[in-house]
């Protein structure tokens, strides 16, 4: 009895059913079975978790408030730091130094009652799609996705029922749709990322990877709201995150993006998600099929912003030890130390463009949401470099960032839920993405087509909880 969902290990904890020590030691117990084949963690803390658990305990014997996360042991990703804690980062080039603070996210989850049972593994840098060595629990011969792919293989595996991750491309909805499990983008200076490596500080985003929509919305709401230390995190007001998940979506509008750069796709994932759109109208929404011609800007604007702002921030590793850096990342790495600034300021530019055209989309056309694929393809093989599409070949990571990287340059929030499997097995997920700082419509459009299919309910060969 590991994962199941937030809810429904709070619900046990809060009738007595069970206690937090059992759910953290069968957590624990369930890295020891799978973690050797998955690799989704690189740092298992189990004193503390255990300690964390007892105090939940207590809490929760006594009748003292609690946290809506307390006894519910969760996972963070390893470029976010826990005091006590070294922070990895994927890298040889990171030294194996404890960390004299927790991360403000850390905190908040802390404060919130969360028992935290270990650190898992990113793609170098946070710069990547793959992860290894961490695996796919549906095909461990298949990658999880990244850069949070060990939050991806630690949630679909049930080991646990949340792990953050981190989005600077996609890399929480990237393992989310290829791991079959909900991820959640929200918008950029919803949460406070004082504490986090950056990858590239005007994309980064933190949010949840979780067995439910309706725990992306717990996790979000313990997660959300400013902090002086992170001056992205403006003043805007918390929601109810939860309190329209059960409304339905009738007569809500829903723009279903089609056209670049959300074609081509996989044959099966494009059935999938018309099937998925279908279901959609047959719950009620008003669907207007687009396309955005703006959002060929994509990948050029992505990678000049990811380039320079990665080689700022990384520029004492690149000159120091920079044979301890992937040569892929590092080429990147090295090609944004020469790129003009002007490159890097038309990457800024085709971001607004982008922006402006997807404010005009949801004002024109009076949305409520918008409806992608989350990914053209479904998980790759850990040794493929491309994938083909008819006559077209496209690199893995260009594959999957084209279709989640649009709303990292504009900011809104982004969700991914499973939407079916293709021929193999492997999960395929719809994109929802919302007006900025809307990401309760989000999480309700998520919520009823969650609660309305079954594809949620479907467990990889590599499961350890209910």
């Amino acid at each position: 009895m590991t994962s199941s969902t937030i809810s429904s290990i709070s619900r046990r904890l809060r009738t007595g059913a069970t206690t937090s020590m059992e759910v953290t030691q069968a957590a624990l117990d369930a890295i020891g079975q799978v973690n050797e084949r998955l690799c989704a963690f690189v740092l298992v803390d189990e004193e503390g978790a255990m300690q964390a658990a007892e105090q939940s305990d207590r809490a929760l014997e006594a009748g003292r408030p609690t946290g809506p996360l307390t006894g519910v042991p969760i996972a963070i990703k390893d470029i976010i730091d826990m005091e006590g804690l070294p922070t990895g980062c994927g890298s040889p080039a990171y030294p194996d130094t404890p960390r004299d603070r927790d991360a403000v996210i850390v905190t908040r989850l802390r404060k919130a009652g969360a028992v935290m049972v270990g650190k898992t593994t990113t793609h170098e840098l946070a710069c990547g799609v793959y992860s290894p060595p961490a695996c796919n629990p549906w095909d461990t011969a298949r990658l999880p996705g990244g850069s949070s792919g060990g939050s991806g293989a630690a949630v679909a595996a049930g080991i646990v029922p949340m792990a953050l991750g981190s989005d600077t491309g996609g890399s929480i909805r990237i393992p989310a749709s290829v791991c079959g499990i909900a991820g959640l983008k929200p918008t950029f200076g919803r949460v406070p990322r004082t504490g986090v490596e950056t990858l590239a500080w005007s994309l980064d985003h933190l949010g949840p990877l979780a067995a439910s929509v309706r725990d992306c919305a717990i996790s979000l709401q313990v997660m959300a709201g400013p902090h002086p230390s992170d001056p992205s995190t403006g003043s805007y007001p918390v929601p109810d995150f939860s309190e329209k998940l059960d409304r339905g979506i009738e007569s809500l509008r829903l723009g279903v993006l089609a056209g670049p750069p959300f074609s081509p796709m996989q044959e099966d994932v494009e059935a999938a998600f018309q099937n998925g759109v279908s279901h959609l109208k047959s719950l009620g929404a008003r669907v207007t099929p687009l396309e955005i011609e703006e959002l060929n800007y994509t990948m050029p604007a992505e990678f000049a912003l990811v380039a320079t702002e990665g080689a700022a921030y990384h520029r004492r590793l690149l000159k120091e030890w920079p044979n301890l850096i992937d040569p892929g990342i590092r080429e990147l790495l090295t090609i944004g130390t020469i790129l003009p600034t002007g490159h890097y300021l038309k990457g800024k530019a085709a971001r607004q463009i982008i922006r402006n055209a997807l404010r005009m989309a949801f004002n024109t056309h009076r949305l409520d949401a918008l409806i992608t694929p989350t990914l053209p393809a479904t998980a790759a093989r850990s040794d493929q470099d491309n994938f083909e599409y008819g006559a077209t070949v496209e690199d893995v990571t260009s594959s999957y960032v084209r279709t989640t990287a649009p709303f990292n340059l504009s900011g809104q929030p982004a969700l991914t839920v499973p939407c079916g499997f293709d021929r193999r097995g492997l999960p395929i997920g719809l994109q929802i993405a919302g007006r900025p700082f809307d990401e309760a419509t989000v999480l309700q459009i998520g919520s009823c087509f969650e609660e309305t299919t079954d594809w949620s309910e479907a467990k990889p060969p590599i499961h350890t909880g209910l």
